[in-house]
């Protein structure tokens, strides 16, 4: 047990890092899960998978390793405020769905100090992905293929994820990943996108349309030389970001 000399001389320092998540093809480009952007016609048959942007690091430590986005917490900012700054500055992203993930602060996850970083996680549309600025140091990875990550930044990727595909099973997260208006075939490509598996037409078509979820919106979408699809919508107010009473108080 450290003494109390230990306890004020300590430093912890404050940090926030983002996993952002948008559904992209096998080359990286931004899919509807069919090789074309949500609301196109399919144009390919290339499965969408879960993809996330990566910074490399260019100052140590582990200089030259590829990292979460993120930074440290001004004395002035609020946590979600530092969280929004540095996806700002690092990525130009500014994600419409940002929640708090997780806190992480083994003692030892950092190599030159004592280091607490909250998590956020991102769930970005194609075209909001698209205003990524990407170059030499900043790049799209497939989030089940990650290379060796900087600091505990995989296992924060795994949580991520398992979190992602939990939050499929009972809440409307994947109203992140579409606009207000999805034909059903859109909304049944981002769950296979995130769960990693393919879905039954009929039977998604069914079960969504039992549960109460979504409702059709009465349009369709035109253009296309068969069958126009429908058009459907989330039912009543979607909160993505549900924190109970702390709601109100979450920055927009």
């Amino acid at each position: 047990m450290s003494d109390s000399s230990d306890v004020l001389g300590a430093s912890i320092g404050l940090a926030v890092s983002t996993v952002i998540f948008a559904l992209r093809d096998a080359d990286g480009d931004p899919t509807d899960g069919h090789g074309g952007a949500f609301g196109a016609p399919a144009g390919g048959d290339a499965p969408a998978t879960v993809w996330l942007p990566l910074v490399r690091r260019i100052r140590e430590p582990q200089c030259g390793r590829w990292a979460l986005p993120g930074g440290m917490v001004g004395i002035d900012e609020s946590l979600e405020g530092a969280a929004r700054r540095n996806l700002a500055e690092t990525t130009r992203l500014e994600p419409a769905y940002l929640e708090q993930l997780y806190a992480f602060g083994d003692v030892d996850r950092s190599p030159d100090r004592r280091l607490v970083s909250i998590v956020y996680w991102a769930l970005v549309r194609p075209d909001e992905a698209e205003r990524l600025t990407l170059g030499d140091n900043v790049q799209w990875f497939p989030a089940d293929e990650l290379p060796e990550l900087a600091f505990d930044h995989n296992l924060i990727v795994d949580y991520a994820l398992w979190r992602l595909r939990t939050k499929m099973e009972y809440s409307a997260i994947a109203h992140a990943f579409l606009g207000d208006e999805f034909t059903l075939a859109e909304l049944r490509r981002v769950y296979e996108a995130v769960l990693q598996k393919p879905l039954d037409p009929a039977n998604f078509r069914r079960q969504m349309e039992s549960s109460g979820a979504i409702e059709p919106t009465g349009g369709v979408v035109t253009g296309g030389r068969h069958r126009p699809p429908k058009l459907y919508r989330y039912t009543g107010d979607v909160q993505l970001v549900d924190a109970g009473p702390l709601t109100p108080r979450i920055p927009a």
